[in-house]
């Protein structure tokens, strides 16, 4: 078999396991998004990795307050890294586990400025190698910084997937991974943004399950 055939037969895989209603969903999400708030506190890759590393076990509204007041005092890197772990520690106060981000934080600027020349990479491999930084954290960044295809699961992707029938897994690694199974490329940074904006508007099963009967969806 050469490429050419490698190639068509991997679309028929991918078209075969499309989601019946996959287009449908998309189509009532974008009419029913509602913007993260998160969003509209990042000018750059790193002000976004930083937020998103922040946003994890914390509501996007203390998020959001948290990143206006720092990135007031540190929107780069080689100003983050100047503040202490103690200065840090208090300025995340308010979000979950914020000492160990605060020490995450630092080492990253560190990281950052000395292995990349104080730029955010723009691969998976180079992402995960930074402290804190998982592949959720780091398949957001690709796709919201760089525009770089990948699937960013978190609790609202995860929870979404699998009310809708999509996958039927237990964790959001494996959701990640069968979702690249069936999904084009197009929808791979656009499924967070609209899976998190339902799931905060839809924070429950019952909710969500009403919302998607009320726009005949089917499950």
């Amino acid at each position: 078999m050469n490429n050419t055939q490698k190639a068509s037969a991997k679309i028929r895989r991918i078209m075969s396991n499309l989601p019946t209603n996959l287009h449908e969903v998309f189509k009532i999400f974008a009419q029913n998004f509602r913007p993260i708030p998160l969003e509209a506190v990042f000018n750059s890759p790193f002000q976004i990795l930083v937020a998103v590393m922040l946003s994890a076990r914390t509501r996007d509204e203390t998020t959001v307050k948290i990143c206006q007041n720092l990135f007031k005092i540190a929107p780069t890197p080689q100003k983050l890294n100047v503040l202490s772990i103690e200065e840090l520690t208090e300025l995340l106060r308010s979000v979950g586990f914020y000492k160990t981000k605060a020490k995450h934080l630092k080492n990253l600027t560190e990281r950052l400025l000395h292995n990349f020349k104080g730029e955010v990479p723009q691969t998976l491999e180079g992402l995960t190698s930074l402290p804190g930084v998982g592949r959720k954290t780091a398949n957001i960044v690709l796709g919201r910084a760089f525009n770089i295809p990948a699937i960013g699961v978190d609790t609202h992707v995860h929870r979404i997937a699998n009310t809708l029938g999509w996958v039927k897994t237990k964790t959001p690694q494996t959701t990640e991974k069968e979702l690249v199974k069936i999904l084009p490329k197009k929808y791979w940074i656009k499924i967070n943004q609209y899976f998190v904006s339902i799931g905060q508007q839809y924070r429950n099963n019952k909710q969500l399950t009403n919302f998607l009967k009320q726009n005949n969806i089917k499950l």
